[in-house]
């Protein structure tokens, strides 16, 4: 049984005697005919505005309905203050007996923290000037069996907060109002990309053929078909064909799904957003890319101007374009061009301290050289354009350098935060650099691209001229948002599943 194993086992025996008294209250509840699960209770004022427009409630001496969770209790014996919580916020009620009469102070009091109820009464201020609803009729919503965390006073055990999400929200306001700016973030995106034309499209999650990145996929099962299926680790190949349908303009917002490592910048499963402009190429959607950027960050931020993990970044543009070959030879002491073949990089990584596998290709070596030494050190927004065409299997390569490709990735704090090219739209070089591919599938590379014969034969009905760009929201977002990892700015991160037995 590990650390947080033995952690779940102790709350659960520690937690057992509360338990046990609040089944009891339950009990004499439904002993006094009270329905402690109702269906609804009519709500007219969250706490928010009651606060925002306290001064004309009191002074009108308005009745107010609310609903929420009691956060906090204090009982003066025949009077009592609480707290209660909603979506909005948290605002104080007083209840007394000789108000609501003795069966409903009863009752009340076989209320506990974490107990939902329903409120109704006037405003008043209490002698230090704290907003408070005087209560007249209290009503049990929801009785709640266990306790909160730590008695509603944080809950900080980061293993719990990932795998209990919803006692980290009702332990820590700042978690639920940072998934509320995630939210934000995401309709920010969205309004930019509607506002230009791009018209919003689904496409599947299950594939025959996953592509469009260099991932490992998932595999499932369809029982009616009795197929296997992949779950998608990109949406670029549909998106593509929807061009070549006709659209000029799509993006798509999805799950996507890697079987691969995790890390404080990797989830297996996580949110993409892509879009694709027929007629334009890698210089326009940099420019695209560059401007949704900082609009995203002023309109959700206010600023263009961040700190990450104690860096101060600015987005201010334009940001500079690095050439990924100059990079690779002034900040990792490679010249890509005088190692044309694998063979001929496989001592260079050795020098370095990187172990090569001689299974994988001159693309993957590549790889493996860039981010070791030459990723950590674009913390400063950035774009690093025009990659080797070993690394890029679906780019146009560059008319002035055969060897490299029209790609474009902007950088910042050391990591990827989105990756974008002009589309190859030749299918015979499509077709070749698929089969390629499949060589390195064959000799072990495990991410390397399958052979989509489906979509080789839609560029061949033709495919226009296209830019395409996609980027990992959860990244983009947890690097804006300051968080330590991008498990924080996910609801329900995959974890392995609690057991109990030693």
């Amino acid at each position: 049984m590990d650390i947080n194993q033995q952690k779940a086992t102790s709350q659960e025996g520690s937690r057992a005697p509360e338990r046990a008294e609040r089944l009891r209250k339950l009990e004499e509840l439904r002993r006094l005919e009270v329905e402690p699960y109702p269906f609804s209770y009519p709500v007219d004022s969250p706490a928010s505005q009651v606060l925002a427009e306290a001064e004309k409630l009191i002074a009108s001496g308005q009745v107010r309905s609310l609903a929420g969770r009691i956060v906090a209790i204090r009982s003066h014996g025949k009077s009592c203050f609480f707290h209660l919580l909603d979506g909005t916020g948290r605002i104080q009620a007083y209840i007394r007996q000789d108000v609501v009469g003795d069966r409903a102070y009863q009752i009340f009091g076989l209320m506990d923290i974490g107990d939902f109820v329903g409120i109704k009464g006037p405003v008043f201020r209490t002698r230090t000037g704290e907003v408070t609803i005087e209560v007249r009729e209290a009503v049990l919503l929801a009785k709640s069996l266990l306790p909160l965390p730590e008695k509603y006073h944080g809950l900080q055990n980061q293993d719990l907060r990932y795998r209990k999400r919803y006692l980290d929200l009702i332990a820590n306001p700042q978690v639920r109002q940072l998934f509320v700016r995630r939210t934000e973030f995401v309709k920010a995106m969205r309004r930019f990309l509607d506002g230009r034309g791009f018209l919003e499209v689904e496409t599947p999650v299950l594939e025959h053929i996953p592509g469009g990145a260099d991932a490992q996929p998932f595999i499932t099962h369809h029982n009616t078909l009795d197929i296997d299926l992949y779950l998608r680790i990109s949406l670029e190949l549909h998106l593509k064909r929807l061009i070549v349908g006709g659209y000029e303009k799509v993006y798509e917002m999805g799950r996507v799904f890697r079987n691969e490592g995790m890390s404080p910048q990797h989830l297996q499963e996580f949110t993409l957003m892509e879009c694709y402009q027929a007629y334009a190429d890698y210089r326009m959607m940099m420019s695209l890319v560059e401007e949704m950027y900082c609009h995203i960050l002023d309109q959700v931020f206010g600023s263009l101007r961040i700190e990450y993990q104690g860096i101060a970044l600015d987005f201010t543009p334009p940001w500079p374009r690095y050439d990924y070959r100059e990079l690779m030879l002034s900040r990792a002491g490679v010249d890509l061009d005088r190692h044309p073949t694998l063979e001929s990089l496989l001592p260079v990584l050795k020098e370095r301290g990187i172990e090569p596998d001689p299974r994988l290709g001159r693309g993957r070596l590549i790889d493996q050289l860039y981010k070791k030494l030459v990723r950590p050190t674009l913390i400063q927004p950035c774009f690093l354009i025009d990659h080797p065409v070993d690394v890029s299997p679906l780019a146009k390569r560059h008319p002035d350098r055969p060897n490299y490709v029209q790609r474009f990735q902007p950088m910042f704090a050391g990591a990827e935060v989105g990756n974008g090219f002009s589309e190859l739209n030749d299918p015979l070089d499509q077709r070749a650099r698929f089969e390629e591919q499949a060589r390195l599938r064959e000799r072990g590379d495990a991410e390397a691209q399958m052979y989509d014969r489906d979509f080789v034969e839609a560029l061949e009905h033709g495919m226009p001229p296209c830019g395409g760009f996609g980027v990992g929201i959860d990244r983009f977002f947890a690097i804006a948002s300051n968080a330590e990892s991008v498990r924080e700015v996910v609801f329900f991160p995959t974890m392995k599943p609690e057991t109990t037995n030693s």
